[in-house]
């Protein structure tokens, strides 16, 4: 009785592994991407969407990053209103996203120009890749040597046209139009390497159709070529305006917010108010993150909403 009581328990015991087994080869085409996907999205929540709704939740609280945080509600943004220096850092950020799109058709001008069989282009290719690999810190200071008002190259350019020197960095009205020409250097190449690398898939027959029907010049590049890089100037404009409203090291590198918090933009002032000399204010400092990351997100849904349509519309 003993064995025929043992019997059932071996065999019911022997044919799970078997059922998880073929379970697994049924499934095997449908987990292995979610198994490849798992440390990324493992770690894009916890580096940033976790620290993205925190963000939100410190803004509704005084904390100075030692003590316990007090709730205060909406106290934060309502002093954001008021704050006469949170008005010229949006002020200049605004600035910075208008003129930073600069970057994206001289960089397209600029492949366009590359992308082309003459005599020395692998050096010119060169010439305009550098200023992509080399850091922020190097562009800040190379610039800020550029524009120095005693020794600077800009003023002994001026000097020879009979024009006085200029200090750049100096004059509150031209600070952050130096830094922004400063920032639009690395990254109109950048924008060049992406447009290089979307000219290289651009239908040869479609332009060959469109020179047999006589398109040439502007009308080629904007009916033709233009449309084909579609994907590309959506990162260009994605990456650019995201540089755009997080330009941070190259105003601490050149001015430090200077002269008297004239070239602040948000991200920076977030810093000075939540971890600089001004207080250690981290509920304050979150508050300025949230509206930067609106500001961000505002732009970057309406570009994917209008790349969602085209591709809509395409079909």
């Amino acid at each position: 009785m003993a064995e025929m009581n043992l019997a059932p328990e071996t065999g019911s015991s022997a044919t799970s592994p078997g059922v998880s087994d073929s379970w697994l080869r049924r499934n095997r085409q449908a987990l292995a991407p979610w198994l490849f996907l798992a440390p990324g999205v493992i770690f894009f929540l916890f580096y940033v969407i976790f620290p993205i709704l925190q963000s939100f939740n410190l803004s509704f609280y005084r904390w100075d990053g030692l003590g316990d945080p007090q709730f205060i509600g909406m106290e934060n943004y309502r002093e954001l209103m008021d704050d006469r220096a949170f008005e010229v850092s949006l002020w200049n950020n605004l600035k910075w996203l208008l003129l930073y799109l600069l970057a994206i058709p001289a960089g397209l001008f600029i492949a366009l120009f590359l992308n082309q069989t003459v005599t020395g282009i692998r050096l010119y290719k060169s010439l305009f890749f550098f200023p992509f690999v080399i850091s922020q810190v190097v562009v800040g200071l190379v610039f800020s040597w550029f524009y120095d008002p005693t020794f600077g190259l800009l003023n002994q350019v001026l000097a020879w046209v009979g024009l006085g020197p200029i200090n750049v960095l100096g004059d509150p009205t031209l600070v952050t139009y130096g830094i922004i020409i400063a920032g639009l250097w690395p990254q109109t190449a950048y924008c060049m390497i992406l447009y290089l690398t979307g000219l290289n898939a651009v239908d040869p027959e479609q332009v060959e159709a469109a020179r047999l029907d006589g398109a040439k010049g502007a009308k080629m590049l904007w009916y033709v070529i233009i449309p084909q890089l579609r994907p590309a100037t959506f990162v260009a404009f994605v990456v650019t305006i995201i540089g755009a409203l997080r330009s941070f090291d190259l105003i601490s590198i050149m001015t430090n917010g200077g002269p008297f918090g004239s070239s602040r933009v948000l991200s920076f002032y977030m810093f000075e108010k939540a971890l600089s000399e001004y207080g250690f204010r981290m509920g304050y400092g979150a508050a300025i993150a949230v509206v930067l990351f609106l500001i961000m997100l505002c732009f970057i849904a309406y570009f994917l909403w209008s790349m969602y349509q085209d591709d809509k519309g395409a079909r």
